[in-house]
């Protein structure tokens, strides 16, 4: 019973912080640290991951379905190959890659080195300060229509660097959205879409290692994690595109800030492991 309940508060955690800025795999590392569950290990977190994408793929499924379909035509229609829409589903293919190779080639760097709180808490802290600036000095004359094949990758890249828990996979390529001058909501549409491919195919990869490998948990409590950070995910994609429409990214700056220098503080006082 006390797995269920550690596993309902971790979905509630990952559906609250996957779409904001703010580094949901973080938050799964550092929280169980303190309330002394121990480590619930990067398995986990990738698994109940597909329930937050699950959440994306409903919320966008007129935009997937549209994308989708054109980018199929194209390939046997000339006619479709320049709408935006089949060029939009190349860019999402093309910015996975790098993810998706440095997932793969880093496997065992990321599921040990990668969850010390040390490294964490400096992410946390850096990859926050590089948000803020992006919003403050980033343009926001680009439309998601005007994505290009180089955005598209640059967009990628910084998607990749999430790979380290702390960036924030929407918070990477939300800065770097921002610096080539898209608009906010346009860069977090983006970010959405883009996360799909790379989410869903990291959890199906872990799918494997729940029963016996890196995972505190079993089945049973990685299902429930899973439906509820499907639940909660859902609410968190519509509240963030409309927060997004007028608001600046600084309240997420601050509290980056405050939880990374806050983990470190603990972490070098020895109230928590790292």
């Amino acid at each position: 019973m006390v797995d269920f309940l550690q596993a309902v508060v971790l979905g509630l955690m990952q559906g609250l912080t996957e779409f904001l800025p703010i580094s949901s795999s973080a938050h799964l590392r550092i929280y169980p640290e303190i309330f002394g569950w121990g480590d619930p290990g990067a398995a986990f977190t990738a698994v109940i991951q597909i329930g937050t994408e699950l959440a994306v793929l409903l919320f966008f499924r007129h935009d997937i379905w549209r994308i989708g379909k054109a980018w199929v035509l194209s390939l046997f229609r000339p006619e479709y190959r320049g709408h935006l829409d089949a060029r939009m589903g190349w860019f999402i293919i093309t910015g996975s890659l790098p993810i998706v190779v440095l997932g793969i080639a880093l496997k065992d760097v990321i599921e040990r080195d990668f969850r010390s709180l040390w490294l964490i808490g400096t992410t946390l802290i850096v990859l926050g300060l590089i948000l803020g600036l992006a919003d403050r000095i980033g343009g926001t004359d680009k439309t998601i229509k005007q994505i290009s094949l180089r955005d598209a990758i640059l967009m990628g890249f910084a998607q990749a660097a999430a790979l380290i828990p702390g960036v924030s996979r929407s918070g990477a390529t939300l800065s770097m959205g921002r610096l080539l001058g898209y608009e906010r909501e346009a860069a977090t549409r983006y970010a959405f879409l883009l996360a799909i491919p790379a989410v869903i195919g990291a959890g199906l990869f872990e799918l494997k290692d729940v029963p016996d490998g890196d995972n505190l948990y079993g089945w049973g409590p990685t299902i429930v994690a899973t439906i509820v950070s499907f639940v909660v995910g859902y609410a968190a994609i519509a509240w963030l595109l409309r927060y997004v429409t007028t608001r600046s990214y600084a309240p997420f700056v601050l509290y980056r800030v405050a939880l990374g220098a806050a983990t470190l503080v603990l972490v070098a006082t020895g109230t928590i492991a790292a």
